[in-house]
C-alpha cells in the first residue's frame, strides 16, 4: 500500500515540484518517466528513485511518519546500488536514457536529503557538538548526470523524452571575464595570484580556472530571470572547485555561500525550503573571527537571512535579465553538452560520481 501512496503522491504532485520551466518537460516526469520505470524492462533503479524522491516529499509534510523515513532511506538506497552496478556494466543503448533520467532523480535525492540532516544524524549549523559539513553530495550528484549524459550522448541525443528535459533548463552564456566592470561577485577573485604564488605549479592552471569559472558561473544566474539557473552551479564547476570546497579553501567556502545565497529565491519549494540560510550560515560558522573574509561574506549573510522568496532589486544587487528566444538558442544546454560529451572523449573519461554520504574532516579557514 505504500508504494502504491508514493507512485500517486510523485504522479500527481511531486512531479509538478521538479522545477521544469517547461509543460512539456512537467508532462515527461509525470507520465513518460512512471511508464519507463515500471515497464518491466528490468529499471529497478529509476523506480526505486522515482518513489525515493515521493517518500522524501511526503516526509517533508510529515517529519515524524517514521514509516516515510524508512521508505526514503530503502528506496535511496536500492536505487544508488542498482544504479551503481547497471553503470559498473556499461551504458548500453538500452538503459543509456533510464540512466540519465535515474540521475537527475538522484540529484534531486541529494538536494532534498538535506533538509532532514538533523534528523538523520548527521552534523547541521547549530549543532553544538559538531561542525558544520558542505553538502558535497549536491556535486557528487549534479556532476554525475553531467557525466552520464556526456558519456551516453551518443544514444540519447535523439532521444525526445532526454531533449525535453535539458533544453526546459535556461540557456547557459558566461561572460568568461569574471573581472570585468559589471560583475557583481568578482570580488570574490581578489588576492587570487598572491593566494596562489604557493599553489602547486601542476594545479596553479586549474585552480585559477575553478575559481574564474564558478564566479562566471555566479554573475550569470545572478541575473538570470529563472531561479532555477542558480541549479546550474553544481552541475557546471569543475573538479577542482569541489576538491577546493573539500579542502576547506576560504575563497571556495566564500563562492560557495553566494551560490547558496542564490537559491534563497526558490525558498517556496520544498526540497529547497530554507536551504538559503542553512547552508549560508552553516558555512559562515567555518570562518574564524575577524577573517579578512568577512566583508565577502556580507551579500549570502544579507540574503539568507531575508524572510520569505521575494528579495527588493536593491538587496538583490541587479535587475533580472530574461533572455530573448536567438539566446536561448545559441546557449542551449545541449549544445554545452554537445560540447563537454566531446571534450570528454578526447580525453580518459572520468569515473561517474555517485552521490554517498560526506566523510570530510574540516579544517578552520583563516
Amino acid at each position: 500500500m505504500l508504494e502504491l501512496r508514493l507512485m500517486h503522491h510523485y504522479t500527481n504532485v511531486t512531479s509538478k515540484t521538479l522545477l521544469t520551466n517547461s509543460p512539456a518537460a512537467e508532462d515527461i516526469w509525470q507520465r513518460a518517466v512512471p511508464q519507463m520505470a515500471f515497464s518491466g524492462n528490468g529499471k529497478t533503479y529509476l523506480a526505486d528513485a522515482i518513489l525515493s524522491v515521493a517518500a522524501l516529499h511526503l516526509r517533508s509534510m510529515s517529519p515524524n511518519d517514521k514509516a516515510l523515513v524508512r521508505a526514503s532511506h530503502a528506496y535511496s538506497a536500492s536505487s544508488l546500488s542498482a544504479f551503481g552496478a547497471s553503470l559498473g556494466s556499461g551504458i548500453t543503448p538500452d538503459n543509456a536514457e533510464a540512466l540519465f533520467l535515474t540521475a537527475t532523480l538522484i540529484a534531486f535525492q541529494a538536494s532534498a536529503s538535506r533538509i532532514f540532516v538533523k534528523d538523520d544524524g548527521d552534523s547541521a549549523p547549530g549543532d553544538s557538538t559538531s561542525r558544520y559539513v558542505p553538502p558535497l553530495s549536491w556535486f557528487h550528484a549534479f556532476q554525475g548526470v553531467k557525466t552520464v549524459v556526456a558519456n551516453s550522448w551518443q544514444w540519447i541525443h535523439h532521444s525526445d523524452i532526454v531533449k525535453v528535459v535539458i533544453d526546459s533548463q535556461p540557456g547557459f552564456q558566461l561572460n568568461l571575464n569574471p573581472r570585468s566592470p559589471d560583475s557583481f561577485f568578482g570580488h570574490m577573485l581578489e588576492g587570487l595570484n598572491d593566494e596562489l604564488m604557493n599553489e602547486d605549479p601542476r594545479l596553479l592552471s586549474t585552480t585559477t580556472q575553478a575559481y574564474s569559472h564558478a564566479v562566471s558561473v555566479l554573475n550569470w544566474a545572478h541575473k538570470n530571470y529563472h531561479a532555477a539557473a542558480a541549479l546550474t552551479f553544481p552541475a557546471t564547476v569543475s573538479k577542482r572547485y569541489v576538491d577546493l570546497v573539500d579542502a576547506r579553501r576560504p575563497r571556495a567556502l566564500a563562492i560557495l555561500a553566494c551560490f547558496f545565497a542564490l537559491l534563497k529565491r526558490m525558498d517556496n519549494v520544498w526540497w529547497l525550503q530554507d536551504v538559503a540560510r542553512r547552508e549560508v550560515m552553516g558555512l559562515v560558522s567555518l570562518f574564524e573571527p575577524g577573517s579578512k573574509w568577512w566583508r565577502h561574506l556580507e551579500w549570502p549573510i544579507r540574503i539568507a537571512l531575508l524572510d520569505g522568496s521575494s528579495i527588493p532589486q536593491d538587496i538583490w544587487g541587479t535587475e533580472l535579465e530574461e533572455q530573448a528566444p536567438e539566446q536561448q538558442t545559441v546557449g542551449s544546454m545541449t549544445q554545452h553538452i554537445e560540447i563537454f560529451a566531446e571534450m570528454l572523449h578526447q580525453h580518459a573519461q572520468p569515473p561517474i560520481p555517485i552521490a554517498d554520504e560526506d566523510l570530510i574532516v574540516p579544517d578552520s579557514p583563516d
